[in-house]
């Protein structure tokens, strides 16, 4: 053989390496070096090296000949044929397919390329999400053009095989060399890689079989759906060049924020806002919810940032019937603009609770401690009554 340097230096390894890790090597040297690939000068004669160091290393009985005797253990032993006819080139299946004829598969025809997907964001309405809703859009996309059927040829006439690549749509040229053949694949420059060429081309898509046009698509979107969801419609991107499968459409949802109600998970949550008097005496009010108003009772004694839970008034789940729930926070409205009367009885309600007495009534404090009101419900009705007038 004509090479002399150490086959495990070439491929840059040691003489513990594994099998997997000599094939790992090969491979990503057999890449980088290849003179399809590679075109510097000395691209080719590496290419030769670290085949030929591969093609012993590999074999289990050559690489043990190798290691007790060197290239003397190889050398008038083998042929070049018998090198190579030894090694296992298996899983190898993307190298030889893009270079080698002899040494693995062979690659077919590249055949028809199919349509490019397509994106179309959707904006809807919180409601829209929540219940689902059909839209139509209107979108730009490339369709087979109804004049020739998608050939691209002038009506009564067709596309004819292309004479130069016999219609695969490659052209392949072969060398041979230590006792391998190598076949470099490129794309057909008569045919473009159709295969096919027109020789009277289709006056409405001038040959190219497709036309860009704008089309009316229903979209369905589930109840339940929500934003960043991705809507997937097979076959609705851009038609394909003739004989290949159209694209899909995905379309993006994106739901608006509503004016009350926010989102998390299935739930719904609302604020809702309640004078201190209902607070503190409790009080039935009606809630807002997707599905209309709805009674809720506010106990006695409720707390500001109290949060309620309506069962069901939430959102449908994706896939199921169950529903999320509505929670809604209460907040305590605090007044800020009292008249005279109002602040006199909030000093009243303030000193029959406990606290400081009321200035400016004539009494002094041992009168005050000794006398109280007769009723302290006609005081706080008169509060109550002060502020929801």
């Amino acid at each position: 053989m004509a090479t002399t340097r150490d086959y495990y230096e070439i491929l840059g390894l040691s003489k513990e390496a594994s099998a997997e890790d000599i094939k790992k090597t090969y491979r990503k040297l057999a890449l980088q070096y290849h003179p399809d690939r590679n075109k510097e000068a000395e691209a080719e004669e590496k290419f030769k090296e670290i085949s030929e160091a591969y093609a012993v290393l590999s074999d289990t009985e050559k690489r043990a000949q190798y290691d007790r005797f060197g290239h003397a253990g190889i050398d008038g032993q083998y042929s070049a044929e018998d090198i190579f006819r030894g090694a296992d080139f298996s899983g190898f299946g993307d190298i030889f397919e893009m270079f080698f004829g002899g040494g693995g598969g062979r690659r077919g025809p590249m055949g028809p390329r199919r349509g490019s997907d397509l994106q179309y964001d959707l904006y809807i309405t919180f409601e829209e999400a929540a219940f689902g809703v059909q839209k139509d859009i209107d979108i730009q996309r490339t369709e087979r053009c109804s004049k020739c059927s998608g050939t691209g040829a002038k009506e009564g006439t067709s596309p004819k095989r292309c004479p130069t690549c016999g219609g695969t749509g490659q052209v392949r040229t072969t060398r041979s060399g230590m006792g391998m053949q190598f076949v470099s694949t490129t794309t057909c420059n008569t045919c473009h890689g159709r295969g096919q060429i027109i020789e009277s081309p289709c006056s409405v898509c001038n040959g190219a079989g497709r036309i860009r046009n704008r089309s009316k698509i229903k979209i369905n979107v589930p109840a339940g759906a929500d934003s960043g969801m991705s809507l997937r419609l097979n076959g609705e991107g851009d038609s394909g060049e003739p004989g290949a499968s159209p694209g899909d459409l995905y379309v993006v949802l994106h739901v608006m924020e509503h004016k009350y109600f926010k989102r998390v998970d299935y739930d719904v949550i609302t604020e809702l806002s309640i004078s201190f008097t209902q607070a503190a005496l409790g009080a039935d009010v009606m809630v807002d919810t997707l599905y209309g108003k709805v009674k809720m009772n506010i106990p006695a004694g409720t707390q500001t940032h109290s949060v309620f839970r309506l069962k069901d008034k939430g959102i449908q789940y994706l896939h199921g019937h169950r529903k999320g729930d509505q929670l809604i926070r209460v907040i305590i409205k605090t007044p800020t603009k009292l008249n005279q009367e109002q602040k006199e009885l909030l000093r009243q309600f303030e000193y029959l609770s406990g606290g400081k007495k009321p200035e400016g009534d004539g009494k002094d404090s041992n009168e005050k401690s000794k006398e109280k009101p007769k009723k302290s419900k006609g005081i706080f009705e008169k509060v109550l009554d002060a502020f929801e007038s």
